[in-house]
């Protein structure tokens, strides 16, 4: 159990790193294999996601807004991974 945590765990980062390279280095183009990670990632991570942005919807500051659930899901995951291993 506590290794599919941290394997979520780590397509979280991988899903946070993906965000931020198309802020940074604009839209993966269709086909390309940001693009297919990018929708892997957000396939398996969506779902977890979901939930939490409806209890905690974004922080919006300014132009940008501040995924609090994605924030809150991943230090859960960490806190439940530490109190079964």
């Amino acid at each position: 159990m506590s290794f599919l945590l941290l394997l979520l765990q780590l397509l979280l980062v991988a899903r946070a790193l993906l965000d931020w390279s198309t802020v940074l280095a604009g839209p993966a183009t269709a086909g390309g294999a940001r693009a297919r990670l990018m929708s892997g990632v957000h396939a398996v991570t969506e779902p977890i996601l979901a939930p939490g942005r409806r209890v905690v919807p974004p922080l919006r500051v300014g132009g940008m807004a501040i995924d609090l659930a994605f924030i809150i899901v991943f230090f859960g995951v960490a806190l439940i991974r530490s109190l079964i291993g």
